[in-house]
């Protein structure tokens, strides 16, 4: 029972974001010291982090600034997002995550709900967010650290994915435009994320609303024929129709939006 209602705490501030204790004693069904206590619990552990009158989810250690903003940015979509792509992760099979912010989303959801699968990624802080969490087996790449991203990228982690397949790539992208051309910001990135392409069998493609019909600076790729593209339902409705047309499969999430804290509810932590 009290395991139960710990996974639901966690769950909850994983879909909601910064919540009130009373507000989780609501939805816990639980009274207020009880879940005082399972907060306690859960800050000990290092899961969740306390503030005044309420909780969040762990934010984990900073690595770059710039980064940690976008990661902030659009966060109930990526959630969302992510949540769906979570769904496509096979028991015992293997994953690649890209160093992406909303593949760092699934990262999250795999620390709170644990799943036996065998994780690559290039991303820094996807690696260090898996630290430690059982029936996971994490491998981080090696390469070049790029630090606008956080990402291993470069020969030596080209050199790696050329010496293994995945079964399940979750990619996150920079751009896409009309033709459905993938963009990246940046050369390497680009490139790496064409081999992590070529390398995996299945295709799950993440991008909030805002990612679609935009180009960026190098090209990754077309986007793969059969590909699984999750957004969210604020992407246009010609958007909806070109990705179906492009054979792909068109995953349409529900951001859910948190009410924030309230002020006067200040409570002892």
């Amino acid at each position: 029972m009290k395991l139960n209602r710990l996974d639901a705490i966690r769950s909850h501030l994983y879909s909601r974001g910064p919540t009130s204790i009373n507000e989780l004693a609501r939805a816990m069904n639980a009274s207020l010291a009880t879940i005082r206590r399972d907060l306690a619990e859960l800050e000990e552990a290092g899961t969740i982090d306390r503030l005044h009158g309420g909780a969040r989810l762990a934010q984990g250690s900073s690595v770059e600034i710039d980064f940690d903003m976008r990661e902030q940015q659009n966060i109930a979509e990526k959630r969302a997002i992510a949540t769906a792509a979570y769904e496509r992760i096979k028991p015992h099979g293997s994953v690649f995550l890209d160093a992406g912010t909303t593949v760092l989303q699934v990262a999250n959801l795999l620390r709170i709900e644990p799943l036996a699968c065998l994780v690559f990624t290039n991303g820094l802080r996807v690696a260090q967010e898996l630290f430690n969490v059982p029936k996971a087996r994490v491998n981080l790449i090696g390469g070049s650290l790029r630090n606008e991203n956080a990402s291993f990228v470069g020969p030596l982690a080209e050199q790696t994915l050329r010496s293994i397949y995945i079964e399940t790539l979750m990619l996150g992208i920079g751009a896409i435009a009309d033709d459905g051309m993938i963009y990246s910001i940046d050369s390497s990135e680009a490139q790496l994320n064409a081999l992590m392409i070529e390398r995996s069998s299945e295709h799950v493609i993440l991008a909030t609303a805002a990612k679609f019909g935009h180009r960026s600076t190098f090209a990754v790729g077309p986007i793969p024929k059969g590909a699984t593209v999750i957004t969210s339902v604020h992407l246009s409705e010609d958007w909806q129709n070109r990705i179906r047309d492009w054979g792909c499969e068109l995953v349409l999430t529900q951001p859910n939006i948190a009410a924030p804290i309230p002020l006067g509810e200040v409570e002892a932590c």
